[in-house]
């Protein structure tokens, strides 16, 4: 079964190259999904077509955020009840979000029968998209750490806590260490001004520059903004609800930086390659446990 789905996935045909970003983060409550959301909106707003994945399996937020009803998530995809066609739902300026479900423990534990399930559905995938986004679950599960080292490029974000650079340095650590990723793109986010961000970013490059072969590139320094809590409430993008506040400005700056990054065109360089990346490590999985 995983040779048939490489197979079928190298017969994709992708009219252009599709740029792949994981987002995380190590610890939970950095605002990794707000930054996910925002950036999507904020590209989809200059007219690109964007696809968020809801990859925290077990407690999915990002509908919520947004006020979107949902009928049917990835576990119905699983299930075999429906494509995954049939659970996308449209977020503001044509966004397309895979939904996954929340207070679900089962979701959180998929076998490696799931999981490639989970990666086929994506190969099956009939929609036209510039950027897909995963918004992965914070920890250093092993579905974290296959979304991240399949994509082009790793989002980790950060903020000024200790456990959020403790964490932050522990998840690079793995993915460096045990899974050959090199680059990172940093985000500091809720910071008080630019300075406090690169401290934070000059703390976090100082330690993985000691232990670790890294690569880190600041790519933002969110502002702590009162008007994120006013856009959460309202169940609205800060970048459509308040599109001149400190944080929106600072997004919109992200996310146009980040459309900018060279998608190679391998490794990594484009869906294609990372569903076949995580069919590959699903495929070792099993045979390591064999």
């Amino acid at each position: 079964m995983i040779e048939d789905q490489a197979s079928s996935l190298r017969s994709m045909q992708q009219s252009s190259l599709i740029k792949v970003i994981a987002v995380t983060g190590g610890k939970g409550g950095v605002g990794k999904t707000n930054i996910t959301l925002n950036t999507a909106i904020a590209m989809a707003k200059m007219g690109k077509r964007v696809m968020v994945l809801d990859a925290d399996l077990g407690l999915a937020n990002v509908d919520v955020m947004l006020g979107l009803r949902v009928e049917k998530n990835l576990s119905h995809v699983l299930s075999g009840e429906c494509l995954l066609e049939d659970v996308l739902v449209e977020g503001p300026h044509g966004l397309k979000i895979a939904p996954a479900t929340s207070g679900s423990q089962s979701m959180t534990e998929l076998s490696h029968v799931e999981h490639a399930g989970l990666i086929r559905a994506f190969s099956e995938l009939q929609q036209d998209i510039d950027v897909l986004i995963v918004d992965t679950a914070a920890g250093i599960s092993d579905m974290v750490l296959s979304f991240s080292r399949a994509a082009q490029d790793v989002m980790v974000v950060v903020c000024d806590e200790p456990t959020s650079l403790t964490d932050a340095y522990a998840l690079i650590k793995i993915l460096n260490r045990d899974h050959g990723v090199f680059r990172f793109k940093i985000v500091a986010n809720m910071v008080r001004n630019l300075r406090e961000g690169q401290e934070l970013f000059a703390k976090l490059s100082k330690v993985t520059g000691r232990f670790l072969d890294v690569a880190l590139e600041l790519v933002a320094t969110v502002p702590h903004d009162e008007n994120i809590r006013k856009s959460v409430r309202k169940q609205k993008a800060i970048v459509d609800a308040y599109p001149s506040s400190p944080a929106a400005v600072a997004i919109n700056n992200l996310a146009k930086q980040a459309l900018n990054w060279p998608i190679p065109r391998q490794p990594g360089g484009h869906l294609e390659f990372f569903l076949e990346q995580l069919v590959r490590q699903n495929s070792q999985q099993m045979q390591g446990e064999a």
